[in-house]
């Protein structure tokens, strides 16, 4: 710990207002609520309050000038060299108390209403990155903050990429009767190699056989609920969009839930098929189609 006297600039010969002067200006320059951020001059205003409050405590201050305690205050000499317990505990006189200080520079000093000090707890901001299922049907997580405390973080139903969670009075401590500030999570919702949301419905590709598209047939197709029956009808086309009603997103606040739309896309084998080959030469010349249509002209 650094000598009292030096952190507070006075001399050893320094006089009870000759303390409580320099602190007040010492504090006033280096109170964090003024330096927001500064963690640097945080720490400095720790050390300036610590050696205030030892040096105007008079038995204190008598005691480190002895060498019985040092700069925290701890012992260093045995208690049989210290004065007597009775004169322990008077504190510093009336007038010189750090809360007082405190609150005249940053109350009635700064606009405030002056009585005990106390400040609020900073917020704290953090990151939180879940799977695409999690942030569509919600649920909980456990999450570790930095100074170790874990929480059981609800995730809403339907949270998008960039949202935030307030979790109230988990931020840093306050002062006195302050309060705690307030964590705020920010979630990062992973991709999905398969589903896409558009506002509360779910989109997804689904490939089918060229039978299945020209026969029609019951398939099974994912949803973020798990699988359901899906018919495709017959002559069915690559681009043909079928609706599966409410297996998007569940319901928000204004109570409109989303749809899973899926999108068809006809899928040839990769090795040509003789037999169909033959079949489709034969077809071919005798039903022409046109398919691009005006594609390409003016």
């Amino acid at each position: 710990m650094k000598d009292p006297y030096t952190v507070l600039g006075v001399p050893r010969t320094a006089s009870p207002d000759d303390l409580k002067k320099s602190y007040r200006r010492l504090a006033k320059k280096l109170h964090p609520d003024l330096n927001p951020g500064n963690k640097a001059t945080e720490q400095q205003f720790k050390e300036v309050t610590a050696a205030y409050e030892l040096l105007a405590d008079p038995e204190k201050r008598a005691r480190f000038d002895r060498g019985e305690i040092d700069a925290a205050g701890n012992e260093t000499a045995p208690r049989g060299f210290a004065h007597a317990r009775g004169q322990r505990g008077r504190g510093a006189p009336e007038g010189f108390s750090v809360e007082d200080i405190l609150s005249e520079i940053l109350g009635r000093g700064f606009g405030g209403g002056g009585g005990p000090f106390r400040r609020r707890g900073a917020d704290t901001h953090h990151r939180l990155r879940i799977s695409f299922l999690d942030a569509a049907l919600g649920g909980k997580k456990r999450i570790t903050l930095p100074d170790g405390r874990s929480l059981d973080l609800a995730i809403p139903a339907g949270i998008e990429n960039g949202q935030t969670l307030r979790l109230k009075g988990q931020g840093e401590p306050g002062h006195g009767s302050g309060g705690e500030g307030d964590a705020y999570i920010e979630i990062e919702v992973e991709p999905h190699p398969h589903f896409e949301r558009k506002g509360r419905d779910i989109h997804i590709e689904l490939p089918v056989t060229l039978p299945e598209a020209v026969l029609g047939a019951a398939i099974t197709v994912p949803t973020i609920h798990g699988p359901v029956a899906l018919k495709v009808p017959r002559g069915a086309n690559s681009g043909t969009m079928l609706r599966l009603k409410g297996k998007g997103i569940a319901a928000g606040r204004d109570g409109i839930g989303g749809d899973q739309y899926v999108k068809l896309r006809v899928v040839l084998p990769d090795a040509p098929d003789t037999e169909l080959v033959k079949f489709l030469e034969s077809w071919a010349a005798r039903h022409p189609y046109e398919v691009r249509g005006k594609l390409g002209s003016t």
